[in-house]
């Protein structure tokens, strides 16, 4: 066994065979596997009965802490009433009371929901729905979708298609959208090292939107996307008055703009929303993760009236007016969860309590600068990224190896390339902030 082999014990009639996992390095995984078993408030339990705290909120998605009983109760109850209805010509009373509930929160006027099951899907819907407006206000030559480079969006063809991480592209370079363009991401180590909160360097990188604005023509082009701040990449923060620049420039060109707050969404910054948190309102956000605490998948759309109008009065009231939708969108199960965790959200306060967190998170997380292997450390309200020095030939194995000494001493962590990641739900206390970086700044020491 090398230093990363854990000393499992796991029943011997689990086959691990048949389960291709995603995202994952599955020969490395399945020769030392980490199998979690259960889940409560901030701890997971894993196979070797050890307490681990979660410092990412499952992926991103477990705002309201595991195990919570409203959302338990409220999907049995479901279930014993109808497990399934469809969502094509019917519906069902939960469906409309969960956009309602997610409208109250939304910023002004983006109160038309679409549901969907994914922020993958979320994204494809987003597009479809740029695309769709743009048709029914008599300009359909606006086919162009501009992206950015490091965004996540995804995995469906459109996400991947404007995403900006090469190896989510590479293995389907060849069959992406073909009328995409992508904005420069805005990290720069040099101007932007170890920054709390929004980096005051950065706001013209907007500007770039004016130039591929020139060179295909604005007539062109039908939505821009981008994550507020952007997540699954490293935690990238936008500089300050960056996004306001490009809301600026998309009501300068008639583009729409699309706030892809699948991780921000739900009090991750301390708001209800990132683009509540900068003020800048987009004229769509997705959402995903924490819409109903992850309890069953669901994502949504939020669309501002003019979009949603306009597609909807383009044509006969007989007449569907987005052929677009999915067999699970507003589950019933999905929605009853939805309903149950804004319920907690509001109850609790958990949106508030995570700004008031905030300080204290950046203040523990910046602790690591000095410490081994340390390159950058970034944050903005719950969230934070400590990106590592890479070894010679050999990157993301660091982070890999700290991320693995942490599972072993108890957290849970996320790495991306040799950058470590941190979002822990909004229920986490001080002493749950000092705990987590505490583990981490015990697995550098130990990381060679």
């Amino acid at each position: 066994m090398n230093a990363l082999t854990e000393n499992v014990s796991l029943s011997t009639d689990l086959d691990m065979s048949n389960y291709w996992m995603p995202f994952t390095a599955n020969k490395q995984f399945k020769a030392a596997p980490r199998l979690l078993t259960g889940a409560k408030g901030m701890y997971y339990t894993t196979h070797d009965n050890r307490q681990i705290i979660d410092g990412c909120a499952g992926l991103w998605c477990v705002n309201a802490g595991h195990g919570r009983e409203e959302i338990i109760e409220a999907v049995h109850k479901q279930m014993t009433e109808m497990d399934y209805a469809p969502s094509f010509q019917m519906g069902h009373p939960l469906a409309f009371e969960a956009a309602s509930k997610v409208a109250e929160i939304m910023p002004a006027g983006l109160d038309r929901i679409f549901f969907a099951n994914s922020g993958s899907e979320a994204v494809d819907t987003a597009l479809k729905i740029a695309l769709a407006y743009h048709r029914a206000r008599g300009e359909g030559q606006r086919t162009r979708l501009i992206g950015r480079e490091r965004g996540y969006n995804g995995v469906g063809f459109g996400g991947i298609s404007v995403g900006g991480i090469s190896p989510n592209r590479k293995a389907f370079s060849g069959n992406l959208l073909p009328s995409v363009d992508h904005l420069p991401h805005t990290f720069n180590l040099e101007h932007a090292a170890y920054s709390k909160g929004q980096p005051a360097w950065g706001e013209h990188l907007a500007d770039e939107l004016e130039r591929i604005v020139a060179l295909h023509d604005a007539s062109t082009i039908a939505a821009v996307i981008v994550e507020p701040v952007a997540g699954s990449t490293g935690v990238l923060i936008p500089p300050q008055g960056y996004l306001k620049r490009l809301r600026d420039i998309c009501t300068k060109y008639g583009i729409l703009l699309i706030f892809d707050e699948v991780i921000t969404g739900f009090g991750r910054l301390g708001k209800a929303t990132a683009s509540e948190y900068f003020g800048v309102t987009p004229d769509m956000i997705t959402m995903a993760k924490a819409i109903n605490n992850a309890a069953i998948p669901m994502s949504a759309v939020a669309a501002n009236h003019q979009v949603h109008d306009t597609i909807i009065n383009a044509g006969p009231g007989n007449a569907i007016e987005l052929f677009h939708g999915y067999t699970y969108s507003a589950h019933p199960a999905a929605a009853a969860a939805c309903i149950a965790t804004q319920n907690i959200y509001r109850k609790e306060g958990l949106f508030e309590r995570a700004n008031k967190l905030a300080p204290k998170f950046e203040t523990e997380i910046h602790k690591l600068r000095g410490e081994p292997h340390v390159k950058d450390i970034r944050n903005l309200g719950l969230m934070g990224a400590v990106e590592l020095n890479s070894r010679d030939g050999a990157p993301g194995t660091r982070a890999y190896e700290v991320f693995v000494k942490c599972y072993q001493k108890g957290l849970m962590a996320r790495f991306t390339g040799d950058i470590l990641a941190f979002s822990p739900p909004l229920i986490v206390n001080e002493g749950q902030i000092e705990e987590i970086f505490s583990i981490v700044k015990a697995a550098l020491h130990e990381t060679a």
